[in-house]
């Protein structure tokens, strides 16, 4: 199988008619607020929710992180507080 291969000309031109199709393709219609919220609503309907059994053990597990990373700063708190103490005194 044989690969055709551009060279110099022909590949900048394929190049750029590349790049003025990719700009195109990303240009964006302004919408209105109206339609704006509407696409909200309508991405909202796709979402999959938890169910409350699952929002409460989400919940928590976050509950749970957040009070076992408190009591590590609060320990580290303590422990640099007394070491500053030591040199300090000295």
């Amino acid at each position: 199988m044989a690969k055709t291969k551009l060279l110099g000309n022909e590949r900048r031109e394929k190049l750029e008619q590349q790049r003025k199709a990719a700009k195109k393709a990303n240009k964006k219609k302004r919408k209105s607020p109206a339609r704006f919220f509407k696409d909200i609503v309508s991405e909202l309907k796709k979402v999959t929710w938890p169910t409350g059994k699952d929002l409460v053990k989400y919940s928590g597990a976050v509950l749970a992180f957040i009070l076992v990373v408190a009591v590590i700063v609060g320990l580290m708190d303590l422990g640099l507080e007394e070491l500053f103490k030591l040199v300090l005194n000295r």
